[in-house]
């Protein structure tokens, strides 16, 4: 078992669901196979407009073929192991890269920095995921001292690339999965109720919004930003409970059995339709809006 990079574009021609399943060709099934069992760090190439760098990271659960493409193999990730980076990392801080393995030993980018997929060293791992998850946005809870971030417990000696590996496990807590969450998806919205349109600030700078699963962790839902949506306190009691909900072009949904539509429907915003982030891979998913619609909500 081993670290990993996995190179993904949001527009990739690849049948990749980042926090399900990752398609690749048999020429890297080898390396695939290492990081059974391990943890992989997600990167969007620099040719990619606002490319977002190493932007999250997940757990291999295991590997198939592909039953719909001849020569194409799934990663598939493990459930409820993948988690988008509150600060997405870019190839090159004021030290060069941030991944240290694709330099060679003239100190030079080598042609590994081109492989789709590729080894990942655990220094180099600690390094991306720790820069990843530091977000001390005013956006977050101020719950006094933060939560550390990372838990690695080495085993063996020093890591020597490609040589010799040095094992370590890595594990996120609940609590710092629940604030990484929150800020990825307010920064989504730009700190808006996605149902009312407001954006409200308190007077110690943090929004009253929370963000909500759409599909809840309790059910499998993965924290994966197309899982989350802004509320207002109002609207995501609703929308836990079923009484509004949004269709897969985002047109808000309001359950006959509301006890007051008129009041609802002056709540929401009077187009409507949700507000979005711009993004497009940050909008609410279909396949996770239509598991609200049928586990949800009340028709």
């Amino acid at each position: 078992m081993g670290f990993g990079v996995f190179i993904h574009r949001s527009d990739s021609i690849y049948d990749d669901s980042p926090a399900e399943r990752y398609q690749f060709p048999s020429q890297y099934l080898s390396r695939v196979e290492a990081c059974v069992g391990d943890w992989i760090v997600y990167y969007e190439p620099k040719k990619v407009a606002e490319t977002r760098g190493y932007f999250a990271v997940a757990k291999v659960q295991g590997v198939i073929p592909d039953p719909t493409s001849a020569d194409m193999f799934l990663a598939l990730i493990e459930p409820e192991s993948y988690l988008d980076f509150a600060n997405p990392v870019q190839f090159n801080d004021t030290n060069g890269p941030v991944e240290r393995g694709v330099l060679n030993e003239q100190g030079k980018i080598s042609g590994r920095a081109q492989s789709a997929v590729r080894p990942l060293s655990p220094s180099d791992f600690q390094r991306i995921v720790a820069l990843g998850l530091d977000d001390s946005a005013p956006l977050l809870p101020r719950n006094g001292s933060a939560p550390a971030l990372l838990g690695f417990e080495e085993e063996q000696a020093p890591f020597q690339f490609e040589e010799q590996r040095e094992r370590a496990t890595f594990t996120v807590s609940r609590i710092v999965r629940d604030r990484v969450f929150r800020g990825i998806v307010l920064r989504a919205y730009d700190q808006r109720c996605a149902i009312s349109g407001l954006k409200l600030i308190n007077g110690g700078g943090r929004a009253e919004v929370d963000a909500a699963h759409i599909r809840p962790v309790e059910a499998g839902g993965p924290d994966i930003v197309s899982n989350g949506i802004a509320l207002s306190g109002t609207a995501h009691w609703m929308f836990d409970r079923g009484l509004i909900s949004l269709a897969d072009d985002l047109k808000i949904l309001v359950s006959r059995q509301v006890n007051d539509p008129d009041a609802v429907r002056a709540f929401i915003n009077q187009s409507g339709q949700a507000y979005a982030p711009l993004r497009g891979s940050e909008r609410p998913h279909p396949h996770f809006l239509n598991w609200h619609r049928d586990n949800c909500f009340k028709q």
